[in-house]
């Protein structure tokens, strides 16, 4: 239930990311980080039914990583936009 959950959230987030007369290369940076946080929240849910200490604690540091590497994706694609001049901001 809560994978669906996450998955609405990201949908929604989508939707929202449309309405704004965003660039496409924003609509792509937020794209970029909702499907990480939807990725990263998958692996904390995991996380929470794993059977050991370690597999929790190397679920938790995999979804940790995997918001650092969404945020750091969506921050090239903004710049990369902003050097091309073709950034809303």
């Amino acid at each position: 239930m809560k994978i669906t959950t996450v998955l609405s959230v990201a949908i929604g987030l989508g939707a929202l990311a449309a309405c704004n007369n965003n660039t496409p290369q924003e609509q792509a940076a937020d794209n970029i980080e909702a499907n990480a946080e939807a990725t990263a929240d998958n692996l904390e849910e995991a996380a929470d039914n794993a059977s050991n200490e370690a597999t929790e604690d190397a679920l938790e540091n995999k979804a940790d990583a995997t918001r650092a590497a969404g945020e750091n994706a969506a921050d090239a694609t903004r710049t990369s936009a902003d050097a091309d001049g073709n950034s809303a901001n």
